[in-house]
């Protein structure tokens, strides 16, 4: 390796080589068909081109102004941003509350929640859905089976679904279930590095608990809390299999989400181009949030 004239190092190869494979796979499996999914939203793709192999003529802004210009479209974002701003608030705080738990539990009882929540965490979507399913179930639902045994309240035959503001409330407790563990386990570890000596000190000084968790705990594990927040944002916004699962692959309108909707319109109603606009659109939210996570992580590595 030669010396810089200038007198500086040369920058070491290795870690480009040792990255190279794993940036070869991500233009392979996501750069192509993100390429021809953007082609296709510019395009007007029909059956006709699909099973004869033409090339679909090209549309322009058609499909984004059909979609911009379609209120129902502007009805599925709000909505998305509802349900994604529920689920990442639910699952944050959850989340903070259990890490503070394990904080203060035994190491023993500490171990068993750990092992809860990678369990929880390794289980398919698939079969949350269908536990969720069940307990929910209008004719053999436990869920309606115990609440119909408290005074006053018979929900017999009750179905969840019937209503879109329950059936996103169980929708969203598959969500929540789903991605608690994950934020749970990351704040423990992020308070597991806060030293004892900084809350005890604050104790003796005379502040209260929760003044010790305002002033001194959140700020210390704030940089990693936005970091997942970020993290739950961009992948509840883009939900797709809970919804599809929960509503037995024929969700109603009024259970359509960004994901949903996209692959409706593409693969059921066949505007194939229309669908590929949303999805578009949605990835360019999605990117919005990762310019946010990438941010954050700029931050903290700044901080450090």
């Amino acid at each position: 390796m030669s010396a810089d004239p200038a007198g500086r190092r040369p920058r070491p190869r290795l870690p480009y080589l040792l990255i190279a494979p794993a940036l070869l796979a991500l233009v392979v499996v996501l750069a192509y068909p993100l390429v021809d999914m953007v082609t296709l939203a510019f395009q007007d793709m029909t059956r006709k081109e699909l099973f004869s192999g033409e090339s679909p003529p090209w549309a322009g802004l058609a499909q984004f102004r059909t979609i911009l210009g379609d209120g129902f479209f502007w009805t599925v974002v709000a909505r998305t941003a509802l349900f994604t701003a529920v689920c990442v608030t639910l699952t944050m705080l959850l989340g903070l509350l259990i890490a503070l738990l394990m904080r203060r539990t035994s190491p023993w009882v500490r171990a068993v929640l750990c092992g809860v929540l990678v369990a929880v965490w390794a289980m398919p979507v698939m079969v949350a859905a269908a536990i969720f399913r069940w307990l929910f179930d209008a004719d053999y639902g436990l869920v309606n089976w115990l609440l119909t045994t408290l005074p006053g309240i018979d929900l017999a035959r009750h179905n969840w679904f019937t209503d879109p503001w329950q059936g996103f409330a169980v929708i969203t407790g598959v969500v929540v279930w789903g991605a608690l563990p994950f934020a749970a386990v990351s704040l423990h570890a992020a308070l597991a590095q806060i030293p004892p000596e900084l809350e005890e000190s604050a104790l003796i000084d005379g502040a209260r608990p929760s003044q010790v968790f305002r002033y001194v705990t959140f700020p210390s594990i704030k940089p990693l809390f936005v970091m997942v927040t970020t993290l739950m944002a961009i992948w509840d916004f883009g939900v797709f299999n809970q919804i599809w699962l929960m509503r037995g692959g024929q969700p109603e309108r009024e259970y359509y989400l960004l994901g949903v909707y996209s692959f409706i319109e593409s693969f059921a109603v066949n505007r194939y181009s229309t669908g590929a606009a949303i999805a578009l659109v949605t990835v360019i939210l999605l990117l919005a949030g990762a310019v946010v996570y990438l941010r954050q992580m700029l931050r903290l590595g700044e901080a450090e």
